[in-house]
């Protein structure tokens, strides 16, 4: 059997194989609340097989979201178009989750075939962002205001509301969003925070957030159910920013907070940024899941140009993470599933899929 298509249990939830849907915003909400093209968008991937599913970026306060355009789960009428994606997956035997987020300085932008800018001010869609400290993401975009305590407590119960609506929208797991340069990361990155208080300075400090934040989330879902916590492992600035070690310290802060699975992307705390420690290829990302897990004793998911069967195949088999997250190539074929186990040999592939679909292509060509 391919290490690929074996189960994997965390907490109370089985994923039937290590494939999940990584998290991709759509820009197609209404108010923060879910359309006919999210559920659209999700069915097809619900009856591809994929052992899992994340949806995207979720805002737990209306100025927590990307855009005006994108999700979120600060209200309890955000539940209902939520729970219809939840169980569609549900039926087809995927665990699924969802990502709540804070997008920070970088949120009130516009969605990127609009350019993926900061809105101007005079346009009625923004508002004001807020990040640690009153540093703006790039030269065009506004300097934020700098959270206070109080606002900084406001934001971690606002995790906490959202995971509750999460729980009730009936999802099997939910992360979060420590990555790309979005409010929780840009408190950890010594980039983006430059404060003097107890959520600044020391790396202790910086990571103060996330852990409490993961620390609510916790206490806000069941204890059976799992949470996820993606991370940017390296901010990608030579002589700058974030490093694995500092990941590798996040990661075992978080774990007895109540985080099970690390989910390990890199980047985004600056638009324009240098490779800095990595060079982009294929799978470019799977080491920082395997340091990850080797060194914080902590099952990980990796994600990032894994395009081929063989790549998320190995990412599995040899150790380097339990889950391997696959967005844009799932994008291209919704039935890569099917077609991962083909190429790897399983004895039934099409029966990856519905046994609607794999009844009818199990004939699609002569028996040997």
């Amino acid at each position: 059997m391919p290490a690929l298509f074996t189960p994997f249990r965390v907490r109370d939830v089985t994923f039937r194989n290590r494939i999940v849907l990584s998290p991709m915003c759509q820009y197609a909400a209404v108010d923060g609340r879910a359309t006919d093209w999210h559920f659209d968008h999700h069915a097809r991937f619900a009856l591809g097989g994929v052992g899992g599913a994340v949806v995207e970026s979720t805002g737990v306060l209306p100025e927590g979201r990307i855009t005006p355009d994108c999700l979120g789960l600060w209200d309890d009428s955000q539940i209902p178009g939520l729970a219809r994606i939840a169980a569609t997956y549900r039926r087809q035997g995927a665990a699924v989750g969802i990502q709540l987020a804070h997008a920070g300085r970088k949120a009130s932008s516009a969605p990127p075939w609009d350019g993926g800018r900061a809105l101007p001010a005079d346009d009625p869609r923004a508002w004001p962002t807020v990040a640690p400290s009153a540093i703006a993401y790039d030269d065009d975009w506004p300097v934020p205001h700098a959270l206070a305590e109080d606002e900084i407590a406001a934001v971690i119960a606002a995790f906490g509301a959202a995971a509750r609506r999460a729980v009730a929208a009936g999802f099997d797991f939910v992360e979060i969003h420590g990555a790309h340069g979005y409010l929780i990361h840009s408190f950890v990155s010594p980039v983006s925070n430059r404060r003097t208080d107890r959520w600044g300075g020391s790396a202790e400090n910086r990571m103060r957030l996330p852990v409490a934040v993961a620390e609510a989330v916790r206490a806000a879902i069941p204890p059976t159910m799992p949470l996820f916590y993606r991370a940017s492992c390296i901010d990608r600035i030579d002589g700058a920013g974030l490093v694995l070690d500092d990941a590798v310290a996040l990661a075992r802060a978080l774990k007895p907070a109540g985080v099970d699975v690390v989910d390990c992307s890199a980047g985004g705390i600056l638009v324009r940024t240098n490779p800095g420690h990595i060079q982009e290829g294929p799978a470019f990302q799977v080491g920082f899941a395997a340091t990850i897990r080797r060194e914080a004793g902590i099952a990980t998911m990796a994600v990032g140009a894994i395009t081929e069967p063989r790549q998320a195949e190995a990412a599995v088999a040899d150790g380097s993470a339990d889950l391997v997250a696959i967005g844009r190539e799932l994008l291209a074929d919704s039935n890569f599933a099917r077609r991962a186990a083909e190429e790897l040999g399983l004895d039934r592939p099409d029966f990856v899929l519905p046994d609607r679909y794999a009844f009818y292509l199990q004939f699609r060509r002569p028996r040997p």
